[in-house]
């Protein structure tokens, strides 16, 4: 046997593309799609104008019926009696102004919402256009935003005093994310590792069918609206609905809303509790699923986007919320980094 060179002749072969390969999904790696991006997906998609019309139509067909059975009501019994159709005249007042009042409410939530809203797309801008007039304002909207709240004014005080001595966008946003934003950072992360540490706990003892099911979707509405509080964006009902809405969005977004082995095999640590009950692994895994729809709502709610501090990760978030409460759930992951530490 000699050994000589192989020509092989690829003129005529079919040459394959990497950009012409097909995307891989979590479908194609797993058969069937994550429960979380199914819910996710449903949860922010568009409904028709079809549906839009059935809804508008009913919604007003119904309020046009209870105010005039309302009004033929109060007419007859002011015929019957004028001092019970007074009374009840008077009642039915009280209850427009309450829900004018609500009403009110609800339209100051969303613009409290519209307010973080329009300062992240501000910020963002600023730091993709390096201007740093556009970043002076940006801080100025924030000093605006926490004028009022005492646990910011020790990051008011520094910003005020330093923000004159940087001459670069970068540098004042992230002056104000370590600063402005530092304790913000640390109330919202907690909110996440509570709610974590609720849905886990709930999951893997309680052994109602829908206990779990329950659990995780209260305390993740809960804990959105928590954030949004903690980041000066109070939400009422409509506007928690609205923020709910904008954080599955996000998920969608971002392709964050399915949770792999190897975050379970980071956060589990080889923990023998996770491995021989199935609860606990679901446990795990509502634990983890509730951590990442934190860590968007903090994404969603914060008003400047993370720059000069890491982005929270939903591994160590879990690994802190979920310590002690499984055993060895943290041995082999080791420590936990601070998740408000600078960049480098």
């Amino acid at each position: 046997m000699t050994n000589k060179p192989v020509l092989i002749e690829l003129d005529q072969a079919e040459t394959a593309r990497p950009e012409e390969a097909p995307a891989i999904t979590d479908s194609d790696a797993s058969g069937q799609e994550a429960a979380m991006q199914k819910v996710a997906a449903l949860a922010t998609r568009r409904p028709s104008r079809l549906a839009r019309w059935f809804w508008t139509i009913s919604v007003t067909l119904v309020g046009f019926v209870a105010s005039l059975a309302a009004w033929d009501y109060v007419t007859g019994l002011l015929a019957r009696s004028p001092v019970l159709g007074l009374i009840a005249t008077v009642l039915i007042g009280l209850l427009l102004l309450v829900l004018l009042v609500i009403g009110f409410r609800e339209l100051a939530a969303f613009g409290r919402l519209r307010r973080l809203d329009t300062i992240q797309r501000q910020a963002a801008t600023a730091l993709t256009t390096h201007d740093l007039t556009a970043a002076r304002k940006v801080i100025t909207a924030l000093e605006n935003l926490y004028a009022a709240r005492a646990d910011t004014a020790w990051g008011r005080a520094r910003m005020q005093a330093s923000q004159n001595d940087i001459m670069d966008a970068d540098g004042l946003l992230g002056l104000a994310e370590h600063t402005l934003l530092a304790p913000l950072d640390a109330r919202a992360l907690h909110e996440v590792e509570a709610a974590a540490r609720q849905v886990a706990t709930v999951t893997a003892i309680v052994p109602l069918a829908l206990a779990d099911l329950f659990t995780a979707l209260t305390a993740n509405l809960r804990m959105i609206r928590r954030i949004a509080e903690v980041y000066g964006g109070r939400a009422g009902t409509l506007g928690s609905w609205r923020l709910t809405r904008s954080v599955l969005t996000h998920l969608v977004a971002t392709g964050a809303v399915a949770v792999g082995d190897d975050l379970i095999g980071s956060v589990a640590g080889g923990s023998i509790l996770a491995k021989l009950s199935r609860r606990f692994g679901e446990g795990i895994v509502n634990g983890a699923l509730t951590a990442r729809v934190g860590v968007a709502a903090i994404e969603v709610c914060r008003p400047l986007p993370f720059h000069a501090v890491r982005r929270p990760s939903v591994t160590g978030l879990v690994r802190r919320a979920l310590t002690g409460l499984f055993g060895g759930i943290s041995g082999s992951g080791g420590p936990a980094q601070s998740e408000a530490a600078p960049r480098t």
